[in-house]
């Protein structure tokens, strides 16, 4: 009974992750895993993710798998400038986190996508940074043609026919060991702290 009912546990709290978040002017898609491998069955994440070269809000150009996911426990979410109602709030919520992570925030990545590559150049990320208060040496702000982004996007189960169409879904995940979740934004600020900080402890058995 004992197992059962962590089996069940398990099974809500998946449901509950994979659930989406609406907000005025962001629609959800169908909910994808990230990390999902793709038709050909490689298990590699280097291929899946892809190392598309993307830029950052200081105009470095950073490999997305190679420089930005890579042995790191990261928070990927995915945002545009422009926005009004949900990105600067889901934003300010991610800054949140990080305050509340400490000591430990060093040792998670914050990743954020633009959905709207024609506009949001590095300067305009930068921009974005400076005025939310983020700007910080483990938060990417991340850019690139729109060709790029659309590969990038897709791999982490967002398609955005325009930039108010992408997903305001958070994706937690400790990528050397394949661990990967979906959390609401709206989820309280400490939640979403304490799933990162358990992302960090070691896996037993390895």
């Amino acid at each position: 009974m004992r197992a059962l009912a962590l089996i069940l546990f398990t099974m809500c709290f998946c449901i509950v992750s994979l659930m989406a978040f609406a907000h005025e002017g962001h629609v959800e898609p169908a909910p994808a895993v990230a990390g999902a491998q793709p038709a050909t069955g490689t298990h590699d994440a280097k291929t899946w993710f892809t190392d598309t070269p993307l830029q950052d809000q200081n105009g470095e150009t950073l490999r997305f798998y190679s420089d930005a996911l890579q042995n790191r426990v990261v928070l990927l979410n995915v945002i545009f400038t422009s926005c009004n109602d949900a990105c600067p709030l889901i934003t300010r919520k991610l800054k949140e986190v990080r305050e509340l992570l400490g000591d430990k925030a060093d040792g998670i990545t914050f990743i954020s996508l633009t959905s709207d590559p024609l506009r949001d150049t590095p300067a305009v990320l930068k921009a974005y940074t400076l005025k939310q208060g983020v700007d910080g040496p483990h938060w990417f702000f991340l850019t690139g043609d729109k060709s790029q982004m659309d590969l990038v996007l897709s791999r982490i189960g967002q398609i955005v026919p325009t930039p108010e169409q992408h997903s305001t879904q958070l994706i937690v995940g400790d990528v050397a060991n394949k661990r990967w979740s979906k959390i609401r934004p709206d989820a309280p600020a400490a939640a979403i702290a304490q799933r990162l900080q358990l992302l960090t402890m070691p896996v037993a058995g390895r």
